[in-house]
């Protein structure tokens, strides 16, 4: 199924359209979200998995992806805003649901009327009672705890005045605290001392909850690196987020290594061969000129649609070869030089040919690492990153009960 932009919930294109009809797509495959979810929950048990689906699922699609991860055996699932909640549950999703990055501005009566559990630093518990009393049902809270991250949560001298606070307002049936949670700061470099540091500050806080009574369904505290490498920190409930899409958090293991499979593939098609003489500059700047008689190729994708302007040297394969991203990339396009081929004196052309950008990497083909590095950056902000002008088609699909 093929939606034209990239929330994932709108109708589907009428018709069937197979994805290498589309001049441009990233194709998402829900099996592959299954299989990850799956093996984080194997990694993870006995605590069980939220899957994180904000930011539209890491660019994956937050309602296909969502309804993949719970056939798989999540939970619960996680977003930053209670705005992408609000899309969930408008989606038909029951599931556990927690929002948990806030404004005043926020909408907290629409978060408890719709079950929305809501993530609580201490500012927000005002105006999240008074949306319990607006909505006369009680909302459901999890209490955020700054272990040492230095962002969201309340800081550990002010954890107990918190907890106090919100067990007052249990005691009058406006609000149930459900959880109590962090988030660690390096747990993707597991030679790290502060993960122990954090997961000290951990445990004393809820310690001091459990002496001011509170008895939460869950304390989650671990991110995909910790629940693949650090079991200590599982409690009750891990939130992956990476790793549900099938990448690796960590520097030195590849995906496949850890057992992950990447969702989405990236593709388009070359759109127009020509030959250049020696000395062709291509693109802005003229920052690269052909060494020699060549052929250049139009990749239509550009930064517009995602790809950082910086990731010059970024893979594209074509018929099995794989060429570097040459000159600066533009807006809507990048060029990428196939060497003397000679089109326009009978040579082979590779107009209209399936150009990958990146993949689950079978065969050595080029992955969202491999951009990542070309751009200085990191594989998440690669997927995420990728714009709603380019559809995604979803293979692997499941029946919605």
């Amino acid at each position: 199924m093929t939606y034209p932009a990239a929330t994932g919930d709108l109708p589907p294109v009428a018709g069937p359209v197979p994805h290498l009809s589309q001049e441009r797509s990233a194709i998402i495959d829900l099996e592959a979200i299954r299989h990850n979810v799956r093996r984080l929950a194997e990694a993870a048990s006995p605590a069980r998995v939220m899957a994180v689906v904000k930011a539209d699922a890491y660019g994956h699609g937050a309602v296909p992806v969502a309804r993949a991860a719970l056939q798989a055996g999540a939970h619960w699932l996680g977003v930053a805003h209670i705005s992408e909640a609000l899309a969930l549950r408008a989606a038909g999703i029951d599931a556990p649901l927690l929002a948990w990055l806030h404004t005043p501005d926020s909408n907290f009566g629409a978060a408890v009327a719709a079950g929305v559990d809501i993530g609580c630093s201490g500012w927000e518990l005002e105006r999240i009672v008074a949306a319990a009393r607006e909505q006369e049902r009680p909302a459901r809270v999890h209490l955020k705890v700054d272990t040492g991250l230095g962002r969201n949560g309340a800081t550990v001298d002010t954890w107990d005045r918190l907890v106090g606070e919100a067990m007052e307002y249990q005691d009058q049936g406006l609000l149930r605290v459900v959880g109590i949670f962090s988030h660690l700061a390096v747990a993707d470099e597991p030679e790290r001392p502060e993960t122990d540091e954090q997961l000290a500050a951990f445990r004393a806080v809820l310690a001091i909850a459990e002496d001011a009574g509170v008895d939460p369904e869950v304390r989650h505290l671990a991110n995909t690196p910790a629940a693949l490498s650090r079991p200590d920190t599982h409690f009750d409930l891990v939130r992956v987020g990476l790793g549900i899409y099938g990448l690796s958090p960590f520097a030195g293991q590849t995906s496949a290594e850890l057992g992950l499979r990447p969702a989405m593939t990236l593709r388009t098609v070359v759109s127009h061969c020509k030959d250049v003489p020696a000395g062709q500059g291509v693109s802005y700047g003229f920052n690269y000129h052909t060494s020699g008689a060549s052929t250049l190729g139009l990749i239509p994708l550009g930064y517009a649609d995602g790809i950082p302007r910086v990731a010059t040297g970024g893979p594209v394969l074509v018929e099995g070869v794989t060429y570097p991203v040459v000159g600066r990339i533009a807006m809507d396009q990048m060029v990428i030089d196939l060497g003397p081929r000679h089109v326009t004196e009978g040579g082979h052309s590779v107009l209209g040919a399936e150009a990958l950008l990146f993949g689950n990497g079978e065969d050595g083909g080029p992955t969202a690492d491999d951009w990542a590095r070309a751009a200085g950056t990191i594989n998440y902000e690669i997927v995420t990153r990728i714009s709603p002008r380019v559809p995604r088609t979803f293979i692997n699909e499941t029946p919605v009960p």
